[in-house]
C-alpha cells in the first residue's frame, strides 16, 4: 500500500507519473533520452545498467521493469539479465559492458566511488567518453528512480508476466507514450 494516496491502482512509477504530471513528463523525457534515445551503447545495455542499478538498490519494480525491457532487446534474453543481476563481474558481457557496470556499481555506492581505475578499465575496454558519461547517467538517474518508486512504497507486481507486457509497450511505444499528458496550464 503506497504511503499516499496516488489515486491510482497502477504500480511502481507509472502511479506516480499520473499523480504528479508535471515531473512525470520530465522523468519519462528523461528516461526516453537515457534509454531510448541516440547512443553507441545499445537500447538493450543501456536497459541491463538501469536493471543492473536498480537491482543493487533492491527496487524490485524497477529491476523488474528494465530488466525485462533488457532481455526482449538482447540476444541472449533474461538468461543474461539475471546473470547480470546475479554478479555483473562475472556474466558473460563484453568487456567493454562489464567495465561500464562497475562504473554503475561504483555510481550506485555513491558517485565518489567512480575512480580514475574504473575509467581506465572502460576506456583500455573500449568505451568512449560519451558511453562513460551516459552510464554514470543512467546510474544515477535510476537510483533516484528507485528511490522515488520505493521511498512511496508503491505497488511493485510479483508476476513476471506483468513485466513482460509492460516491457513489450516501452520498446514499441517508448517511455513518453507512458507519460500522462500535460494538465492545464503545462
Amino acid at each position: 500500500m503506497p504511503h499516499i494516496d496516488l489515486h491510482s491502482d497502477e504500480p511502481g512509477l507509472l502511479g506516480l507519473l499520473r499523480f504528479r504530471p508535471e515531473t512525470g513528463r520530465l522523468l519519462s523525457e528523461l528516461a526516453e533520452v537515457l534509454l531510448r534515445g541516440p547512443s553507441a551503447l545499445t537500447a538493450g545495455e543501456r536497459e541491463l545498467i538501469a536493471a543492473h542499478v536498480s537491482a543493487l538498490n533492491g527496487c524490485h519494480f524497477c529491476s523488474s521493469a528494465h530488466g525485462a525491457c533488457a532481455a526482449i532487446q538482447l540476444p541472449e534474453g533474461m538468461a543474461l539479465v539475471d546473470q547480470v543481476r546475479a554478479d555483473a563481474s562475472s556474466a558473460p558481457v563484453t568487456p567493454k559492458l562489464r567495465a561500464l557496470l562497475a562504473i554503475a556499481s561504483a555510481v550506485q555506492h555513491g558517485g565518489h566511488n567512480v575512480s580514475v581505475a574504473h575509467v581506465t578499465e572502460a576506456r583500455l575496454a573500449g568505451a568512449t567518453d560519451l558511453e562513460i558519461h551516459d552510464t554514470v547517467l543512467i546510474a544515477a538517474a535510476f537510483c533516484m528512480y528507485n528511490r522515488y518508486v520505493d521511498g512511496l512504497d508503491t505497488i511493485a507486481p510479483e508476476d513476471p508476466a506483468f513485466y513482460a507486457v509492460g516491457a513489450q509497450l516501452l520498446v514499441t511505444f517508448g517511455y513518453l507514450a507512458m507519460s500522462p499528458p500535460p494538465g492545464p496550464g503545462t
